[in-house]
């Protein structure tokens, strides 16, 4: 059974930086695609990054290209998302997933989630 684990969440000023981290276990990491999303209090869950399992391509949400970077160490089973410049409309729970669809950018292209970490950005 796949298990997805985020780590490095927390609470930063705006202008800031964290590194989320997530780790996978249970089946062969690479074949994964491996995404980040957010949710926000009264919003729904929305795409942030993602990153094939070639690692070949890298997707972006608009509203973080730029500021967040995402990348993976197949040798750890690991899948990053640095963010820097935070804003406090940046707050919310990060989730990682993994997929094995040829899309990236929407939830239905996961099949596995973790349980988030929550990133509060103050201003």
């Amino acid at each position: 059974q796949v298990q997805l684990v985020e780590s490095g969440g927390g609470l930063v000023q705006a202008g800031g930086s964290l590194r989320l981290a997530c780790s996978l276990s249970g089946r062969t990491f690479s074949n994964f695609n491996m995404g980040w999303f957010r949710q926000a209090p009264g919003k729904e869950r929305g795409f942030v990054a993602a990153i094939k399992s070639s690692g070949a391509s890298t997707y972006y949400g608009d509203s973080v290209k730029g500021r967040f970077t995402i990348a993976r160490d197949d040798a750890k089973n690991m899948v990053y998302l640095q963010m820097n410049s935070l804003k406090p409309e940046d707050t919310a729970v990060y989730y990682c997933a993994a997929g094995l669809g040829v899309t990236v950018r929407n939830l239905d292209d996961y099949g596995y989630w973790g349980q988030g970490t929550q990133v509060t950005v103050s201003s």
